[in-house]
This record gives structure tokens, C-alpha cells and sequence, in this order.
């Protein structure tokens, strides 16, 4: 064959290729009254938005953009919202036979620089994926807040009590780096980013180490870093910097149970196990844990299941099977804001508020 063809040939094909890999998706929009919202409470909602300082809030029905305002293709962390992307992973590995979720900390090999005790090694993987583990060692970044009510070591077996801690979250991400070989951000990019064809996020990180030479310069700015901090854990936390409109792929991905135009990408098995209410820590309320997800769980005015994350109080990411609905909120967390519960309990009211 002519060289030139050949060449030519070869580059039709790549491009071809890449642009197959790389496609983004294109989303459609839905009006408003269709989507069973007020058009005048959504403008309402906008207005709240702005003044409360939000940073954008993209709201689906069925697939389509019902509701977006603000900046939804700019990145800022997820903080919390990270342990969701993460049970897509472990559904994905776990289905392939890769990770064996009854494996306990002594058969992966899982110290830390405070030896865990016996018990503690019994913890199963299973047992952290619902943040049930027993192991109370100190972990990377872990705020005050968590620290309030934090068990002494060894004080429940691993199984036995609910805390949400990570500890737990960041081991998780250690283990599933161990068992593929892969960091979580290829992984997360090779596995969801690009299937869902994702608009900014492209596995790219940074690493950075909190400890008495550390100085702040500002977040990283890529799709994600590792937090070190090596005085408390040799394991790191896993950051995500996502812009809203992926966050709303990744909803919209767990509202159709997994399925992405035809292609199991999670098995469907997995993310209804992974949705049950294991930890009730408010029943009043219907609120619970399940496995890297809050649960809201039916109640007397609530009629229906459905599942959410939050990151340090302000982030969002929900799916309400029910309504067809995905609802992401964010807020730039990484420079000074004052969005704080009431403003984000606000927020939530005015959303469902605006329906019809």
C-alpha cells in the first residue's frame, strides 16, 4: 500500500476513533410547565440562588435541563460528594470479580500508622462501604464536625455501629487503587467520564501534603487531588473537582439504574443494594446511610425513596426515582462564601416549591 495512503488512512481511523471516545453529551431541554415546574417560582428560585451565593444548580426531568442557572461547566470540588463516584467503581470491580467486598483489612494487607488492633483488621470491605467499619484511627480531612461523637478505638466491632467517617471513605480508595492498579481518577474517567461523555472532567490530578511545611496556595486546579496528611493517616483523601453539568450526567446515570443508552455501565443489582437504608440515624426525619449514599427513606409525608449526597453542607447531588428528577446545587467552596445550612435548607424548599 502507497505510504501516504497509508498514513492517511491510519489518521481517519484514530480521528475516527477519538472522536467516538470523546464525544460529549448533548443535552436537550425541557420546557418548564412540562417538567411539572412554575416558570415564575423558578425565576423566584433563581433570584434565591444569587442572593444566598450559589454557585450554579442544574435540575433534570426525564434526561432533560428543566432548570439551569449559573456557571454549570465551571469545576470547584465536591468535597463529600466524592464517596458517591465512588460507589460506581466498586459496583463496577466488585461485578467483574475484582474486589471481594467480604475481604477484611488483614487479607488486603490494611495498617495504618497507628496500628490497627485485631479487631479492627477483621473489618470487612463491606463494612466501610456502609461506614460501619469500628476502625476510629484518625484519617485526612476530616473536619471538626466529624470528629463530634467520635467512638474510641475498639469500643464496636466492625459491623455493629454506624459513624460516618473517613477513615473508612479514604481506605476505600486506597483499597480499590491496590486492587486495579489504576488510580481512582483514571479509573472514574475510563469507566464513567467518557461513557457518559462528561464535558470537563479528564482524570487529571494533582497531590498535595498537608503537614508543618505546608502552605496554602489555593486549591489545585485540576479534576481531582489526593490530600495527604501524614501525621493522622498514610491514607489520603481523594478529591473531585467537577463542574455541574457532569455531576448531572453521573445523577442522571443512577436515576436510569446504571443503564447509559443501551450499556449496563453499573449493574443495576448494585446500585439498589447500595440505596438501602443499612444506618437510620434519624428516623423521624426518614433519614439514613446506605453504601456511599444518604437514603431518604418514606414517611408519613413522604412517600417515596430516594437518595442523595451532600458535600460540607452546601453541595448536592440528588436523585428522586419517583419524580424522574436529578438536582444538583453548588457552591464555590473554594474561596470565602457565607452559604451555610439555613441558606441550603432554603434552597430546597424553594426547589420543590416550584412544582406545580
Amino acid at each position: 500500500m502507497n505510504m501516504t495512503k497509508y498514513f492517511s488512512l491510519s489518521l481517519i481511523l484514530l480521528l475516527g476513533f477519538s472522536l467516538q471516545v470523546y464525544a460529549q453529551h448533548s443535552f436537550e431541554h425541557i420546557a418548564p410547565e412540562e417538567a411539572g415546574f412554575d416558570p415564575n417560582k423558578l425565576d423566584s428560585l433563581a433570584m434565591y440562588l444569587e442572593d444566598a451565593g450559589s454557585s450554579s444548580m442544574m435540575i433534570l426531568v426525564d434526561g432533560k435541563i428543566a432548570f439551569e442557572w449559573g456557571e454549570t461547566d465551571r469545576p470547584h470540588t465536591i468535597h463529600s460528594i466524592r464517596k458517591a463516584m465512588l460507589n460506581s467503581l466498586y459496583g463496577i470491580k466488585v461485578n467483574e470479580g475484582v474486589i471481594d467486598t467480604n475481604k477484611t483489612m488483614a487479607d488486603l494487607g490494611i495498617d495504618d500508622i497507628f496500628e490497627l488492633s485485631e479487631q479492627e483488621k477483621t473489618a470487612r470491605i463491606a463494612d466501610l462501604l456502609k461506614s460501619r467499619s469500628g476502625v476510629y484511627h484518625s484519617s485526612a480531612a476530616t473536619s471538626q464536625g466529624m470528629l463530634r461523637g467520635k467512638p474510641e478505638r475498639d469500643s464496636y466491632k466492625p459491623g455493629e455501629y454506624y459513624f460516618y467517617n473517613n477513615w473508612d471513605f479514604n481506605v476505600l480508595g486506597a483499597i480499590l487503587e491496590q486492587e486495579t492498579g489504576k488510580s481512582i481518577y483514571e479509573l472514574y474517567y475510563e469507566e464513567i467520564a467518557k461513557p457518559l461523555g462528561m464535558h470537563d472532567f479528564k482524570g487529571r490530578y494533582d497531590t498535595i501534603t498537608i503537614d508543618e511545611d505546608f502552605e496554602e496556595e489555593g486549591f489545585p486546579t485540576r479534576d481531582g487531588f489526593y490530600q495527604y496528611e501524614p501525621d493522622k493517616s498514610k491514607y489520603p483523601a481523594y478529591h473531585f473537582r467537577m463542574s455541574a453539568r457532569d455531576m448531572a450526567l453521573y445523577g442522571q446515570l443512577y436515576l436510569q439504574n446504571g443503564n447509559w443508552e443501551g450499556e449496563q455501565l453499573i449493574p443495576e443489582s448494585w446500585i439498589q443494594t447500595s440505596v438501602k437504608p443499612y444506618s437510620p440515624y434519624n428516623p423521624r426525619f426518614g433519614l439514613a446511610y446506605g453504601m456511599l449514599w444518604y437514603v431518604l427513606m418514606p414517611t408519613e409525608t413522604r412517600s417515596s425513596t430516594s437518595f442523595y449526597h451532600t458535600g460540607t453542607g452546601v453541595h448536592m447531588m440528588g436523585i428522586y426515582p419517583a419524580s424522574k428528577l436529578v438536582l444538583i446545587h453548588r457552591v464555590d467552596t473554594e474561596k470565602e462564601n457565607d452559604f451555610g445550612s439555613s441558606e441550603f435548607y432554603g434552597m430546597i424548599d424553594r426547589v420543590w416549591g416550584a412544582r406545580d
